[in-house]
């Protein structure tokens, strides 16, 4: 079947000539001069009665939780070229905004992130890997917008509850101080902050928090409210003078790209601020490019934000696969970047925040939207997309059917517009891998002699971007390594004297935070560890586990042998565990079954079939005390496993029938400071 391609009328000795397509082997098809013969709607793109709303970005999360885990620890030159494809302006996704989860230290999604603040007297603004992302965000785009959330906050906040407003003076210096940290030791400057993530909002809390950083010389730091549903937080604005003054941007999550009236009475900016959370293949970006016009056409945000960045977490984990790109092999190398990508670069490669929406935007006759943007300069983008109720589903909400079929789109360019010579257009279809396009530039479309009149012919899952600019650009790589698996031997004795990052490669902590630590009254073998460093639970966001732990490796792991150096820092009531075949993770860590192998401060050890304690395969006594190093090691083996401490049978040949697979992890009894060293682990699937 003969391809398509876009149309547009130019004369030149009075004859119609066509704008081939040929870069993308679409033959051409007789043009159409005359709006009046074309099947189907005219749409006109005009400025005469003024503009729309002002356009504010298109970005993206890191966090919330742990989603950018993996990213760091990849080598170069393939963690550059991850962040090229996100970050730089046109090259990839080109995104204007970054929002960041404020760590702390509660499980978020798919892990915990480290809390700047883990005690009352602690601060530390070089854990995680949050201010390292910002950064490589602000070095290939010096205007990206930056924004901050918490997600969980630690423990002492809500003194013995959990609950983040007990002292909302203290939580509102906890926040400025993450802020203020930022600047201080990262030259960052956050743009907004949020209050707490798709939870209560407390309205006396807004209040305090933009006073403190008023009194902090903050003033530039807008608040977004509430990063949940529309209300009640719009009808509290409405009702309350004072917090509709401090709120900036009322922000919601997955919205269906609808708003309610409440929100619009505000007269506040509207923000999609987390939205997409979906499979990265063919749907997910159908998902993206539908949200991205429609979020604005049916609901008048002017920013949407995608949940996640990038899939830089294990996939099995919850959520899998579900950023804009996937870079989930740091010991391979291997990454993929994927169709949202490419979608979300149709949007953000040629408009900036600050543009203006365009008054005439809508819906197209057989189905898709359009939408249009200006500089107010003479610059114009205009973004078309087709996207098929089946092929653009998002994770959520639910999707109401609708059609799209096939059909011609006459646009007609007005007001300011008329005299626009060309047109640039790239294109995007997806589908079956033999039909699909991926940003593909079309030849220009000339409109000289066309009265400001173009034609698209357009079918189903199709995105086009016309526009005045021309400094798009689809970037590329050399193709990255082939993908492999976790390796089946592995080993890490975090001898690091000063790590770049606080945790310790490819170790995804899911309740709890472990971080490199220095003994400083050990010169001997274990100056260097890796250390669980939480002594209370956090205020949570999700289930949290009552025991830390941190996963790693390849969840496919059958039969494996698991050794680590330990150390229970807690007399009497501490204890720690190594363990294999761990099958869940995220939020669904507190139910996640395994083999696991306790060792106690008071002499005892326990052998179980889950991470909470309530299968229990064996338990006895053993020598072991607090304050010291023990070797335990676990051989997990066919239908069975087995135990040693320092070398010594502990157990042997117990029954294991379930799980069959999972990663390996270590971990504590309970929120507690305890030690691991010389980690090592021998697997086959």
């Amino acid at each position: 079947m003969a391809e398509r391609l876009p149309q547009a009328s130019r004369q030149r000795g009075g004859k119609a000539m066509t704008a081939a397509a040929g870069s993308a082997g679409r033959a051409a098809v007789p043009l159409l001069l005359c709006a009046l013969l074309v099947p189907g709607g005219a749409y006109v793109l005009d400025d005469s009665d003024g503009l729309g709303r002002e356009f504010d970005g298109i970005g993206a999360v890191s966090g919330g939780g742990a989603t950018s885990r993996l990213l760091v620890n990849y080598p170069e030159p393939y963690r550059s070229q991850i962040l090229d494809y996100l970050f730089k302006p046109n090259f990839g996704a080109s995104l204007h905004i970054l929002k960041v989860e404020i760590g702390g230290d509660g499980q978020t999604t798919d892990g915990t992130e480290p809390s700047h603040m883990h005690y009352a007297l602690d601060e530390n603004y070089f854990r995680g890997y949050e201010w390292w992302l910002m950064k490589e965000a602000k070095k290939r785009n010096p205007n990206i917008i930056l924004m901050g959330l918490p997600w969980s906050f630690p423990g002492w906040l809500g003194k013995g509850f959990n609950w983040p407003y007990v002292n909302l003076q203290l939580t509102a210096y906890y926040v400025m101080t993450w802020i203020v940290g930022a600047k201080h030791y990262h030259d960052l400057d956050i743009d907004y902050i949020g209050i707490w993530n798709e939870r209560s909002f407390d309205i006396n809390y807004i209040k305090v928090l933009r006073r403190m950083l008023n009194y902090q010389g903050l003033h530039r730091v807008k608040i977004i409210a509430s990063d949940n549903l529309w209300e009640p937080i719009s009808a509290s604005m409405l009702l309350d003078t004072e917090l509709l003054n401090v709120i900036d941007v009322i922000g919601a999550h997955y919205p269906g790209t609808r708003t309610v009236r409440d929100a619009r009475l505000t007269k506040k900016k509207l923000w999609s601020s987390e939205d997409f959370s979906t499979l990265n293949n063919d749907v997910g970006a159908g998902c993206l490019g539908r949200i991205l016009n429609q979020n604005y056409i049916n609901g008048y945000m002017t920013a949407t934000i995608a949940w996640n960045l990038v899939a830089s977490y294990y996939e099995q984990l919850p959520y899998g696969r579900c950023g804009l790109m996937t870079a989930q092999e740091p010991w391979s190398g291997h990454y993929a970047v994927e169709p949202p990508i490419w979608v979300t670069a149709h949007t953000t490669q040629f408009t900036q925040p600050g543009w203006y929406y365009l008054k005439t935007v809508g819906h197209l006759e057989k189905g898709g939207s359009y939408v249009a943007l200006t500089d107010g300069l003479g610059n114009l983008t205009i973004i078309v997309e087709t996207m098929s109720h089946k092929h653009s589903r998002c994770i959520r909400p639910f999707l109401p059917y609708f059609n799209v079929s096939h059909q011609f789109a006459t646009f007609l360019l007005k007001g300011s517009f008329s005299e626009i010579p060309e047109l640039q257009v790239w294109y995007t279809r997806l589908g079956k891998p033999s039909k699909r396009f991926l940003f593909k530039q079309l030849d220009s479309l000339w409109l000289l002699d066309s009265g400001g009149a173009f034609t698209l012919e357009l079918q189903e899952d199709e995105l086009f971007t016309l526009t005045t600019l021309t400094t798009g650009g689809k970037g590329s790589c050399p193709p990255p390594p082939e993908s492999q698996p976790f390796p089946q031997v592995y080993e890490d004795d975090f001898d690091v004297d000063y790590p770049f990052f606080s945790e310790a490669p490819n170790f995804a902590d899911q309740t709890g935070v472990f971080e490199y630590f220095t003994n400083i009254e050990d010169p001997g073998e274990h100056r260097f560890t890796l250390r669980q460093v939480l002594n209370q639970r956090p205020i949570t966001w999700a289930a949290d586990a009552y025991n830390t732990i941190s996963v790693i490796g390849d969840y496919k792991w059958s039969n494996l042998t698991v050794r680590c150096d330990v150390y229970i820092e807690t007399p009497e009531k501490g204890g720690v565990f190594i363990a294999g075949r761990v099958n869940k993770g995220g939020i669904l860590i507190r139910s996640a079954r395994g083999v696991f192998f306790w060792i106690f401060a008071n002499g005892t050890y326990k052998v179980t079939g889950d991470l909470a304690g309530w299968i229990i395969y064996a338990l006895g006594h053993v020598d072991v005390t607090a304050n010291r190093w023990y070797t335990l090691t676990l051989i997990i083996k066919g239908r069975f496993s087995s135990g040693t401490l320092n070398g010594k049978s502990v157990w042997k040949n117990i029954p294991v029938s379930f799980p069959k697979n999972g990663w390996a992890a270590i971990g504590t009894h309970s929120f507690e400071f305890a030690q691991f060293d010389n980690f090592h682990v021998e697997a086959t699937t």
